[in-house]
């Protein structure tokens, strides 16, 4: 943890990470005393956690029943679909306009990370760098705070692209996708990279019905 950081974020944070990641599966109940023993705190931080991911969606305050961690909702993943697919198109347009040149060697070297960690098949690094990919996007045209806003609610889409990766480990397609998304933006193609990047982000919406009904308890 990062000394700097007040604990309750820390806490939050790490605590969000670990419900997107599936570290922490969806209905898991949340002890308050058992979180401030794991993370060596006192139960306030991880009581104020809790609230900021209910406030997110992420887990439900229950009477009788305490916390859980929420169900995936369908319905919150394609609406976070839905804006992804709007706001991440508007900015592969504006890349193609103009991009900072030291992100692009950033997007570069994700790249080769991520052509690392898939030979490897390290799930969670690949997801992670899958996520910083589309950050740098969004850095590189003076968007982050649109990103930072787009993925406070984009957490329902994030865990179903997360048990995707986990159920089947193919990432290659969307590994080649970053790979012509960065090419288009280098050439200047706001079409073409615009049309890769709604393919890309629309990739995922065929495989919700196969999750459902291979893991239902994990949806509503």
């Amino acid at each position: 943890m990062i000394a700097h950081r007040s604990v309750r974020d820390q806490v939050y944070e790490a605590l969000k990470e670990q419900i997107i990641a599936l570290t922490i599966l969806p209905g898991t109940a949340l002890s308050e005393n058992e979180m401030a023993i794991q993370f060596a705190v006192s139960r306030t931080p991880i009581r104020e956690s809790f609230v900021r991911l209910a406030q997110e969606g992420l887990v439900q305050v229950l009477p009788q029943r305490g916390t859980l961690v929420s169900l995936i909702d369908r319905e919150l993943v394609e609406e976070a679909r839905f804006m992804r697919n709007q706001l991440e198109s508007a900015v592969v347009e504006l890349a193609c306009e103009s991009i900072a040149q030291d992100t692009v060697v950033q997007l570069e070297l994700n790249l080769q990370q991520q052509k690392l960690v898939l030979q490897q098949e390290i799930v969670d690094q690949m997801f992670k760098l899958d996520q910083q990919f589309h950050a740098l996007l969004f850095a590189g045209v003076h968007k982050t705070n649109t990103w930072n806003t787009m993925s406070l609610l984009t957490a329902h889409l994030d865990r179903s692209r997360k048990l995707r990766l986990l159920d089947n480990y193919d990432w290659r397609q969307i590994y080649m996708q970053h790979i012509e998304i960065l090419e288009a933006i280098k050439k200047h193609d706001a079409k073409t990279a615009k049309a890769i990047m709604h393919e890309h982000i629309a990739r995922g919406k065929d495989d919700m019905a196969a999750l459902h009904e291979k893991y239902p308890h994990y949806f509503v």
